[in-house]
């Protein structure tokens, strides 16, 4: 997991975290971060995402391992010490104060002198496009402009680190997509260094430069949004990140990197994962996009026949639902145009799909 790049700005190193001297919930931490980088933690409850997340803040202890910013490590340092900016998901914001000063606070503690906080703040304010706002409390603001003036309040004194705890949680899905550009734009815009914790695989795949994929303290896969999506390294990922289908089956052989997997439905050819063996059982990866309904012009590898089972109509597309040979589900996206096809209930069908687009993992 550790990259090669010898100078990161944030180095993780073997990072482990216990509460009770027993139990690990940080297992063994290594991730580089270089400078700009906006990177996201991403896990189910429990995985250990945000308590990396407080031991960088400070808020935390590190049991063990090494936590380093700019090759100092930072494991000793008070929090207020670190000069990190952090945006919560409840802002906040203190609500007795107005907008300009939530804004200046982080400057006056600094003993930045009063007329370069003026003009900090008016050029933050603008920077977040609440210009008009500044004499607001927060109660007078809707939950996209309280999250904007938290995400202001955090950059404002310039540090290269932010931290950001399930930023977006409290929005509704509009907001949210607005304030996922607005906060990407800034990043873009500034070029700060980002540490992004959410369960949002959408969230996690539409803004970072690259996603820690956790489970149970250890981190399954770091890699580009595209390169997790379309190469997860083991099911966990696979079937965690976006939707995914599973077929049943068991590895005939394996050539260049190519299975072949036999399954009740016909014959599969999938990525085999590393650690995939001829004679495993095992489960194929096919994404719900990747799957094609027959006839088609698209061009495939594998077919597998199985019975229709209902199609559900979702706007922009529709959910296709057949029936694998042991129960389960399989589903197919399609778009909702004139090629969408009917289907009786129990009328059978072939799936089709290409062999990049499989991936057989070990059951």
């Amino acid at each position: 997991m550790q990259d090669t790049n010898k100078n990161p700005f944030l180095r993780f190193f073997d990072v482990k975290k216990s509460y009770d001297q027993k139990n690990l919930v940080v297992k063994g931490f290594d991730m580089d971060v270089q400078q700009g980088e906006f990177i996201t933690l991403l896990g189910p409850s429990g995985s250990g995402k945000t308590t990396v997340l407080m031991m960088l803040a400070g808020f935390e202890s590190v049991t063990s391992g090494d936590i380093s910013i700019a090759n100092k490590s930072i494991n000793k340092t008070a929090p207020n010490k670190r000069n990190i900016g952090m945006v919560f998901q409840n802002y906040a914001l203190f609500p007795h104060m107005t907008v300009a000063d939530n804004l200046a606070y982080p400057l006056t503690v600094r003993k930045m002198p009063k007329d370069q906080i003026k003009e900090r703040v008016a050029e933050y304010l603008d920077l977040v496009e609440l210009s008009d706002f500044g004499d607001r409390r927060p109660g007078q603001l809707s939950g996209g402009q309280k999250q904007r003036v938290a995400l202001a309040r955090a950059m404002i004194f310039q540090p290269e680190l932010i931290l950001m705890d399930e930023p977006l949680g409290a929005l509704d899905k509009n907001l949210r997509e607005q304030m996922q550009f607005e906060i990407t734009r800034l990043h873009k815009k500034i070029g700060f260094t980002v540490i992004y914790v959410t369960h949002d695989q959408t969230e996690a795949l539409s803004m970072s430069d690259r996603i820690a994929v956790f489970n149970d303290g250890v981190v399954q896969q770091c890699a580009p949004p595209a390169e997790l999506y379309e190469r997860p390294v083991n099911a966990f990922v696979a079937d965690f990140i976006g939707e995914n289908n599973f077929v049943a089956g068991q590895v005939k052989s394996i050539n260049d990197g190519v299975a072949k997997v036999e399954t009740k439905a016909g014959i599969i050819t999938a990525h085999a994962a590393n650690d995939l063996k001829i004679g495993n059982k095992c489960r194929v990866s096919i994404r719900p996009e990747k799957l094609f309904i027959h006839p088609t012009d698209h061009a495939h590898d594998n077919a597998l026949t199985v019975p229709f089972n209902t199609r559900i109509y979702v706007g922009d597309f529709i959910r296709y639902y057949f029936k694998l040979p042991d129960g389960t589900d399989i589903i197919v996206k399609v778009l909702n145009d004139l090629s969408a096809p009917e289907f009786d209930e129990g009328a059978t069908a072939r799936l089709l799909s290409l062999t990049k687009d499989c991936i057989a993992f070990p059951a």
